[in-house]
């Protein structure tokens, strides 16, 4: 083998290496955005959810399937909300975690998943009547 002939392999060898390098890092790249995505709307499930566990509030379920389905509206699955109704005036904070599906070339679909959290505090809403 001359030496043009070597160059030419190990040129090969870097483009390969170079290829395996940005499929790895487009990988990553979606697998990042996709969890930012699952936990923005995690913490929109748990905003929406948050309010229902006091009164409705115009919401036509309990708060967990408010949560289900702010989850859905952004592209995820609700796995779990710890939102008990409770029509007390004490504080609450509601926590939920939803699941992504997200494919990623050519390893396959991953599941990614967020958490969010909400606190909602009723006696704020007497606060807001009191200014009216």
């Amino acid at each position: 083998m001359n030496q043009r002939g070597s160059a030419s392999i190990t040129l090969l060898g870097v483009i390969v290496v170079a290829m395996v390098l940005a499929v790895g890092i487009a990988g990553v790249g979606t697998w990042l955005r996709a969890r930012t995505e699952a936990n923005a709307a995690a913490d929109a499930a748990a905003l929406a959810a948050a309010p229902v566990t006091f009164l409705p509030f115009g919401a036509k379920g309990t708060p967990a399937e408010e949560a289900a389905r702010f989850a859905a509206i952004n592209g995820t699955r609700l796995v779990w909300c710890v939102c008990p109704p409770n029509p007390t005036w004490e504080p609450r904070t509601v926590e939920v975690e939803v699941e992504k599906q997200v494919p990623i070339w050519p390893f396959g679909n991953f599941a990614v998943r967020g958490r969010g959290r909400a606190e909602f505090v009723p006696e704020l809403l007497l606060e807001g009547m009191a200014g009216e």
